[in-house]
């Protein structure tokens, strides 16, 4: 399945399907700060939006309330924007990776399981 590309709002709807599970427009819009909380009819647009990318879909309808729940999965989520980041970078996660180094956002614990990783047999290697 081709994972849709997501704005920030879009990821925090999502977000909030992930943390609390199926829920209505109204929940997921309580589910931001107060301070600098989308207005409610910006919160049904990302929703409508992201059902037509077919990130999430409508389970159920009470009264006038429908129920969403995400169809894409964090993982997917993060895997995308990871993708669309190195595209950023040319496809080279060299870069990426020096930066986060000098930041100091790169820990020991990080790079251990980063090379239990890449110890692993890959899918790729498997199918041959």
């Amino acid at each position: 399945m081709l994972k849709p590309r997501l704005t920030k709002l879009e990821l925090q709807v999502l977000e909030a399907l992930w943390q609390k599970g199926a829920c209505s427009v109204r929940e997921i819009q309580g589910t931001f700060p107060e301070l600098g909380r989308p207005a409610y009819t910006t919160v049904q647009t990302v929703v409508y939006r992201l059902e037509r990318k077919k990130a999430l879909h409508c389970v159920k309808r009470i009264s006038n309330a429908n129920i969403f729940e995400a169809v894409i999965s964090r993982k997917d989520a993060q895997r995308r924007f990871v993708d669309e980041l190195l595209a950023v970078f040319g496809g080279r996660a060299r870069l990426v990776m020096a930066h986060l180094v000098e930041s100091g956002q790169l820990t020991l614990e990080d790079i251990k399981e980063a090379e239990k990783t890449l110890r692993k047999p890959s899918r790729k290697d498997k199918s041959q």
